[in-house]
């Protein structure tokens, strides 16, 4: 189930409700998730039917946690229990946690449906004036430096089927680095930088590799890196 990334209206109603319905919420951090569902009660009061004074059970379910935690879980759901997965922010398993939980509760015979909504990425690509047709989502650069390389060393030697928007999350200690990284295998190629996507300093930035250098040189946020390349 996917939840706001940064504006609290984001919610869905569908969203809500459900969270509002279920006996488990799955999640990274049962008190920022416990904060979210107590804002929610408050700004929407009016759309919540009477529930009987009904609290989900937070269970603890993230990248160090999730694979204990999907035992008892899978145990949950397959005795009636209702069970929502949700992330910090935006959409689980889109470089959040989830995957092993849906993966198991697929292979167990349990109905999973997904409820949609804020999506970084997705957003981020619809307002960036980039082509749409076909792109490539690459989450968050691997960790090592020797790793990063490949992955752009692949993408800048490959012949992709058609032109292609790729998109990557990074976070502020790291935009520097990947830039300079970007530029030794791609050139002082357009660029488009979205930063802080549906919050108030949000904005979404045009320019090459070396301007977006000068102009980010104190990175503050998190920020979403998207590029256009035409086939070869």
């Amino acid at each position: 189930m996917s939840t706001p990334i940064g504006n609290i209206s984001d919610i869905s109603i569908r969203a809500f409700h459900t969270l509002l319905s279920v006996g488990v919420i799955a999640c990274e951090d049962t008190r920022r998730t416990g904060l979210l569902l107590t804002e929610l009660k408050k700004r929407y009061a009016s759309l919540i039917s009477d529930s009987g004074g009904h609290e989900p059970r937070f269970i603890r379910c993230d990248e160090h946690t999730e694979s204990n935690a999907v035992p008892q879980l899978i145990n949950m759901l397959e005795g009636g229990d209702s069970v929502a997965l949700v992330s910090n922010a935006g959409t689980p398993l889109l470089s959040d946690p989830g995957y092993i939980l849906v993966h198991e509760a697929v292979k167990h015979g349990i109905r999973v449906v997904a409820i949609p909504g804020a999506s970084a990425f997705l957003s981020a690509l619809t307002a960036s004036g980039l082509p749409m047709s076909h792109f490539l989502f690459l989450g968050f650069p691997p960790e090592k430096e020797s790793h990063r390389d490949s992955l752009f060393h692949a993408i800048q030697s490959s012949m992709p089927i058609a032109p292609m928007t790729y998109i990557l999350y990074c976070s502020p200690h790291k935009l520097t680095k990947t830039l300079h990284e970007m530029m030794r295998h791609f050139g002082d190629i357009p660029i488009v930088i979205a930063r802080e996507i549906t919050k108030i300093h949000e904005e979404i930035w045009h320019g090459t590799i070396t301007k977006a250098l000068a102009d980010y040189s104190h990175p503050v946020g998190e920020f979403v890196i998207l590029w256009y390349l035409p086939t070869r």
